[in-house]
């Protein structure tokens, strides 16, 4: 079954012309200036249980997280640092570049024409799980699933992504947080050898 069968209908579903401040605060959501509040609590959180050597576990933890996300989706999107590593990957337009999307382009745009993996689904979804497993509160977890989901239907709403991009950038995600979190583990163990 083509991928673009299923995922059209339910993109059509969650991508409508809504009210300009949704644009705008989807827009905002969908950056990285808003969330920097969030991030100023995480290492808060982390600082709370781990001293600053966890921040310091954290952050490394975390640019690895972010990094492999952003590389290895950058890879489907044939962009980026390794991004003809799959030169006979099918490439697939972003929404906002394929026929029949007119009637939902808000006027955002992006620079990048392809968009396979989501790389703010999976950066996003790494911060939130990584996060979320070192500070181990119910509330920062609850918290962090609202800001992944927020920031994820932002790329759909924006015409950015289908939501199969979407899915497939949170799993990238979970495969980048835990890669992360496995990193985090060994440093804080070393940290507390000495």
């Amino acid at each position: 079954m083509n991928s673009i069968k299923w995922d059209w209908p339910l993109f059509e579903a969650l991508n409508f012309d809504g009210p300009e401040w949704l644009d705008g605060v989807l827009l905002l959501a969908s950056g990285i200036k808003a969330w920097l509040p969030l991030y100023l609590l995480i290492i808060y959180m982390v600082w709370r249980s781990y001293s600053w050597r966890g921040v310091v576990a954290l952050v490394v933890a975390m640019g690895v997280a972010i990094g492999l996300a952003d590389i290895i989706s950058g890879i489907f999107k044939q962009q980026g640092l390794l991004g003809g590593l799959l030169p006979e990957f099918p490439a697939r337009l972003r929404p906002m570049y394929s026929d029949g999307v007119e009637a939902f382009k808000n006027g955002y745009g992006s620079a990048a024409l392809n968009g396979s993996v989501s790389g703010h689904a999976a950066t996003i979804v790494a911060i939130a799980l990584l996060s979320s497993r070192v500070v181990r509160r119910g509330w920062f977890t609850a918290l962090m699933i609202v800001v992944a989901v927020i920031v994820c239907y932002s790329r759909i709403y924006l015409a950015c992504h289908f939501p199969q991009d979407i899915l497939l950038g949170a799993l990238l995600g979970v495969v980048s947080a835990f890669v992360g979190l496995l990193l985090f583990g060994r440093i804080v163990r070393l940290g507390a050898r000495e």
